[in-house]
């Protein structure tokens, strides 16, 4: 079975960018649908973005315009480009393959500062 791992979390200051990774211990391509989704404290967890396997985007209306969904099947990387980072964008944010079967990866923490 795939395993998910997330990476690029961290601090950032508000209108600060960071860029997301997340990397597949095996192939992506038989997965439907790739994507992200994020959980505050206190909150369910929502889907942020997420790509099919041809390429179509679908992203949460709080994120539009900021922030970009992007796979790599080559690599087996899915990615999550955040700029104009918002304090309500403070999650932990989760890795999902979505196919046959499904996975998560354990998450990374993002926090944005006012």
């Amino acid at each position: 079975q795939v395993q998910l791992v997330e990476s690029g979390g961290g601090l950032v200051q508000a209108g600060g960018s960071l860029r997301l990774s997340c990397a597949a211990s095996g192939n992506i391509f038989s997965f439907n649908t790739m994507g992200w989704y994020r959980q505050a404290p206190g909150k369910q967890r929502e889907l942020v973005a997420a790509i099919t396997s041809g390429g179509g985007t679908n992203y949460a209306d709080s994120v539009k315009g900021r922030f970009t969904i992007a796979r790599d099947n080559a690599k087996n990387t899915v990615y999550l480009q955040m700029n104009s980072l918002k304090p309500e964008d403070t999650a932990v944010y989760y890795c999902n393959a979505d196919g046959s079967y499904r996975v998560w990866g354990q998450g990374t923490q993002v926090t944005v500062s006012s």
